[in-house]
């Protein structure tokens, strides 16, 4: 660093904090460390009693902190999300609509094994709200080598590293099994919620019928559904081993390809997601989903209505972080389940 006259200093570096004080009123870091001085600045300075200041020395091939920040921020930034201002060195993107957010986890881990920077972003594969943070950049000194960020920057690779998708299905089909609800002996209790959940992701519900326990009924059904022109078939309960829960050996009979019958997450196991050649999507409910307030079908739902296919690997990842820990007041997705 060197010590430079204040009027001079336009366009430097400062290379600590500067505090200023008005009496009864304010006390605090008027300007930060890694600031860049403007001609705005020097008659406030100037007021400080700051009649010199130190500042760095910048040099060819040495990127400050804000500059940085703002090249790892354009790693990440996909469709659909905003940059904030930078801030100590660091810059924050947020979310401009709801959608799924995803995270390219390995060329994220390539990046950030680069030495003196970093890139912090909330979990993938989870909704998010217009509004909502998704990542924080920055480097670690208060300037970096060119070369470190070159390199950063070809371990990302040309596409953003991070993607917020915008949910594209509108409608859904509903398909309550189970002769007891289809005579009346008890109350449907499973479709409220359904219809409350994909309210959340702007689908509705433009079909729903009561099939009962029959395979060929429940297959007719699911056709049935198809016609409607519903983007997303739900079948409700039958889903486990009981001889008479008809359910997945139906959706089979329907035509649809069964991507997994059974998934690695408590609340949800007998969870079944298959897709017919059109590529509309059928989902068979295990019972959970009617009580329990998040299971399976809230990791897959997002994705499923954002247009994501998808493959019985992204189930198999889901048993680490698979168990819900029943929490009184649940909080997903802010918890560690699904991730």
């Amino acid at each position: 660093m060197k010590r430079i006259k204040t009027e001079q200093a336009v366009g430097h570096v400062l290379c600590h904090d500067l505090t200023q004080i008005i009496p009864g009123q304010y006390k605090g870091a008027r300007f930060r460390k890694g600031h860049i001085v403007t001609a705005e600045d020097i008659p406030v300075l100037l007021a400080m009693g700051k009649e010199h200041l130190y500042v760095w020395q910048m040099q060819e091939g040495i990127v400050h902190e804000n500059d940085a920040a703002a090249r790892l921020c354009a790693l990440c930034r996909g469709e659909h999300m905003r940059a904030g201002d930078v801030r100590e060195g660091k810059i924050e993107l947020f979310a401009e609509i709801d959608g799924l957010f995803q995270v390219d986890s390995a060329r994220l881990r390539a990046v950030n094994a680069m030495e003196e920077l970093m890139i912090a972003t909330r979990h993938g594969n989870v909704p998010v709200h217009a509004g909502d943070k998704l990542c924080g950049t920055r480097i670690i000194p208060l300037v970096i080598e060119e070369e470190k960020l070159r390199a950063a920057e070809a371990a990302a690779g040309p596409a953003p590293l991070l993607r917020l998708l915008p949910y594209r299905l509108r409608t859904a089909a509903v398909i309550t099994t189970g002769s007891e609800v289809l005579s009346g002996r008890i109350a449907d209790k499973f479709t409220p919620v359904l219809k409350e959940k994909l309210a959340q992701y702007g689908i509705s519900v433009i079909f729903h019928a009561y099939s009962g326990d029959g395979k060929a009924r429940i297959a007719e059904l699911i056709a049935a559904a198809r016609d409607s022109g519903a983007e997303l078939i739900l079948c409700t309960g039958g889903m486990s081993v009981d001889p008479d829960d008809n359910t997945p050996g139906a959706i089979r009979m329907s035509g649809a390809q069964i991507v997994t019958y059974g998934a690695p997450v408590l609340p949800g196991a007998m969870f079944l997601l298959g897709y017919f050649d059109d590529g509309t999507p059928v989902m068979g409910l295990p019972g959970c989903v009617m009580y329990a307030k998040t299971t399976v079908f809230d990791l897959a739902l997002p994705r499923v209505a954002a247009g994501v296919r998808m493959v019985r690997e992204d189930f198999i990842a889901m048993g680490e972080g698979g168990l819900c820990l029943g929490c009184e007041d649940c909080r997903w997705p802010v918890c560690p389940f699904g991730k």
